[in-house]
């Protein structure tokens, strides 16, 4: 067992960890952030997609020992600390971006680190960069349209598929 210490949300944690235990593990079964989905252990999904160091990353794809000393954001982060919901998640409860929700933290995730990286991104650009996110519900129209909203943008024109 190695000692793993990080910024989670703002709160430096520590744990224990044996070396093959994927951050994704480490931050649910060790911390309770179960926001954070395993959905496919591949890396093929997104749902596990959470920041580190202010960069979205599949946490079912890394190592917790990689992630020592590095700034974690999760889904729980991504809320003011009353539970007021960020633009973004609000967004996506607004314009209808989820229905079972599995996929919802990992996309919201990915959506943030769009938005940090393009503030205005057009509706292609949004589908271009959730290619590594799945959805096999809603066909990922009213998340195009929530990004769309957070990013200030009118979504009238957001073609359905």
């Amino acid at each position: 067992m190695t000692k793993v210490t990080m910024t989670v949300n703002g709160r430096e944690v520590s744990g224990d960890v044996e070396g093959r235990t994927l951050l994704v593990e480490f931050l649910r079964e060790g911390l309770g952030l179960t926001g954070t989905h395993v959905g496919c252990d591949t890396a093929q999904c997104g749902a596990c997609t959470i920041h580190v160091n202010g960069v979205p990353v599949k946490s079912c794809n890394m190592l917790a020992l990689e992630a020592e000393g590095a700034e974690i954001t999760t889904i729980e982060g991504m809320a003011a600390p009353d539970g007021t919901l960020s633009p973004l998640q609000q967004a996506f409860r607004d314009y209808h971006g989820l229905q079972c929700g599995f996929c919802t933290p990992g996309m919201v995730m990915a959506a943030a680190g769009l938005l940090k990286e393009n503030p205005k991104p057009t509706e292609a650009e949004i589908r271009e960069y959730l290619e590594g996110n799945i959805c096999r519900c809603t066909g990922y129209h009213n998340i195009v349209k929530a990004i769309m909203a957070a990013s200030g943008q009118d979504v009238s024109a957001v073609a359905a598929e």
